[in-house]
């Protein structure tokens, strides 16, 4: 008899973790990014970066528009102008193309390392909110069936992820 009672007291001490509730904690990651001022600081300096560029293809396209409807319009052009006005346009052309791809990998690089910083911050804050919270595991608010209100840490998210300097 001890010893059956024995062996069902270690089963049932083997199946109590299994029963206990994981405690998750809850964040609106599209929350945290809409409120973090590491973000919107990067795409103010980004965008200033890159004005200059943009500047120049507006005034590219317009110019190659202004050929374009130069050539329509005037149809008494001897080939010479047609050649020149053709040398033209297609020097504009890849002047352009040029312009749009260095925008473009400049762009995707800053957006690269702008993420990664941002990653790098997110998943230290959720880490210390997780430790402070005792909590066993932090989730996207878009992953999550239902949740109790109480267990949302995006407020808490978001200032600390914004205090980081």
């Amino acid at each position: 008899m001890k010893k059956m009672i024995m062996a069902m007291s270690l089963a049932l001490a083997n199946i109590a973790p299994i029963t206990q509730a994981a405690s998750i904690g809850v964040i609106d990651l599209e929350r945290v990014v809409e409120g973090s001022t590491y973000l919107k600081q990067q795409n103010s300096i980004f965008q200033q970066k890159i004005q200059p560029q943009t500047t120049k293809i507006e005034q590219l396209s317009k110019e190659l528009e202004a050929l374009q409807q130069r050539a329509q319009s005037n149809t008494k052009l001897t080939d010479a102008e047609k050649q020149q006005m053709s040398a033209q346009y297609q020097t504009k052309f890849q002047e352009l193309n040029q312009l749009q791809q260095s925008v473009q990998s400049s762009v995707q690089g800053s957006i690269k390392q702008i993420r990664t910083i941002f990653d790098a911050r997110v998943k230290l804050v959720a880490e210390q909110l997780r430790k402070e919270n005792n909590l066993d595991g932090i989730l996207n608010k878009n992953s999550a069936l239902a949740y109790d209100a109480k267990y949302d840490l995006t407020d808490k998210m978001i200032q600390k992820v914004n205090a980081i300097k």
